[in-house]
This record gives structure tokens, sequence and C-alpha cells, in this order.
């Protein structure tokens, strides 16, 4: 694992998430003007779409199709374990909200990993950029569901602008951009795949690293409102991604997936979205508190997953295949 650990630090995307962090530790005025992060994640969605749609012409099996729907059911029922175990310290809107956001997946560590793997050599398929789309969506609906649950009916719980949440969770900026690179790479194939190479593929670390600069500057400027949230929920933004890694370690030697999608496969169960869930949570569960679980989700766990997990994950993945 420390080679692994090793080599995923002096990765320079990891690098510069450090230098955004140090940044703000020494109150530096280094930042990116605010429509350059926007642009580049919505860069980094449509490239690592595309490519994924690309491979997944090549390579679609019944694998494939077995990964994603359990990739589906998994997000649609981890929230209800997390909200279980939340309710013990939150109120059931903050609970359902900070379960949703755990149980979604968060497309820039998805993409780390994509590039930890190309860096120590490790092939993978194109099937798991599906799974990062589908899996935003089932744990957005299950949240708003149990944050409803028992303050009406069932048929409140069922009705409560299900048309906003669903539109929210499916027609989301991020994820429509997602899916439609997806299919877009798999409608043309490998021959579009080399007209735009230099696009998907050479400016892709480059960009990368820019975005992941900029999300150490904010990880940074969040890590003061830890302190609030108590020993309990920050010991729960480190655990639980480490609990569902192991969930999903399982699940993929189940699957028998090949070691590079299964590091996508857990990553995909371990991280926490700070983009989709949370803009779903704020529309559809407005008693939360944003603080918590975006907090949480961007201070914590997205750094673990980054520095420590990706390769904690691919060790263990080596260990068990």
């Amino acid at each position: 694992m420390a080679d692994f650990v090793v080599s995923n630090l002096l990765n320079p995307p990891i690098l510069f998430f450090l230098l955004g962090a140090l940044a703000v530790a020494v109150q530096s005025d280094l930042e990116l003007p605010p429509p350059i992060p926007r642009l580049l994640s919505l860069y980094l969605l449509l490239a690592i779409g595309f490519k994924g749609g690309v491979a997944l012409s090549q390579n679609a099996n019944g694998q494939a199709v077995w990964a994603l729907g359990v990739a589906m059911l998994l997000s649609a029922l981890m929230p209800v374990y997390m909200f279980w175990l939340l309710r013990r310290t939150l109120d059931r809107p903050n609970a359902a909200a900070l379960a949703a956001t755990y149980a979604s997946v968060s497309a820039v560590t998805f993409i780390t990993a994509s590039a930890f793997l190309d860096q120590i050599g490790q092939r993978h398929s194109g099937f798991m950029v599906a799974g990062l789309a589908l899996m935003e969506w089932p744990a957005i609906i299950t949240g708003v569901v149990l944050a409803r649950w028992g303050r009406g009916s069932v048929e409140d719980a069922s009705v409560l602008s299900a048309g906003q949440v669903l539109r929210e969770a499916l027609f989301n900026g991020s994820v429509l951009l997602l899916i439609g690179s997806l299919l877009i790479g798999l409608l043309t194939g490998p021959r579009s795949a080399n007209m735009l190479k230099p696009f998907t593929e050479g400016i892709f670390y480059g960009a990368l690293s820019l975005f992941l600069l900029d999300m150490g500057i904010v990880a940074g400027r969040r890590v003061h409102a830890l302190k609030p949230l108590g020993f309990a929920l920050v010991g729960f933004a480190v655990g639980l991604p480490v609990l569902n890694a192991g969930l999903g370690l399982v699940l993929a030697r189940l699957l028998s997936l090949a070691p590079g999608d299964a590091l996508l496969f857990v990553v995909l169960c371990a991280s926490a979205s700070y983009i989709a869930a949370p803009a779903a949570m704020r529309h559809a569960v407005p008693e939360a508190n944003p603080a918590v679980y975006v907090t949480l989700a961007l201070a914590v766990t997205f750094p673990l997953n980054v520095t420590v997990g990706i390769p904690l994950y691919m060790s263990m993945i080596q260990l068990f295949w």
C-alpha cells in the first residue's frame, strides 16, 4: 500500500490539491476566477463521459449490465442504513440529506481514480462511467422519501413534488452532460475518439490539476466549519466511506470485475457527492442544513479519498484478487 500512497501523493493533480489547501493555511490570495472552476468541471465531465462511451461501445457485455444494476440498487439502499445510524445524532431532515449525500457519488473522485489507474498502468473498461451517472439519482430519491416519511401520510411522502425531485436528480446539468457525453461516445465509437483526442486527452491532466487546485482551496476554507459539527459527525465522514468501500469490494469480487473496474466500483461506493446531491437536497429538503452535508463531504471525505482512500482501496483489491 505504501507504494500506491506515494505514487498517488506524487501525482501532479493531487499535489495541486494539496497546494490549494496550503494556500488557505498560509492565508495566500491564490484563487481561480469564479467562472473557471465551473468550466473545468464541465470539461472533465465531458471528457470522462465521452471516453467512457467510446470504451463501452467496444466492450459492452453482460458483466457490465450486472455491475450497473448492482450499482443502482446500492445507491437506492445505502441511504437507508446510513439514515438509521445518523438518526442517533441528527434530526430526520439532516440525517436524510447526509445519508443521500454519502450514498450518491463524487465525479471528481471518480475522475481522480481513473487518473490514478492510468498512472500505474492498470487498464479499466468504460462501463463504470455509466455507473457514475446511474448512481447519482437513486440515492437522492431515497433520501427525499426518508426525509418526508413520518411527517404525513405515505401518500404525502410519494407526492412531495416528485416531478421536481426527479428532474433535479436526472436533469441536473452535471448529470445531463455526463450521460449525454457517454451516449455520444457510445454512438460515434472509436473513430470519433481520434478526432477529439487532443481535447479529451491532451489537456485532460492539466485541467484536472487546475480543478483540484481550486478544490483544495475550497476544502481548506471549509475546515474551520468542522468544529461545530462535533466528533461524531466527523467520525461518520471518515468511517462510512471505508465501510461502503468494503461493501463495494465484496460486491466487485462477486461480480468478478477486473482490478481496474473494481477500483472504480469501490470508489463510487465510497465517495460522497458535494455537487448534484446537495443541490437536490437544498431544493427538496430545505429544512436540512447544507453546512452539515456539504462540509463533511467536501472538507473530510473528498480529501480522504483522493489522497489515501484510492491507494488503500487498490491495495485491498490487489490483496484479494
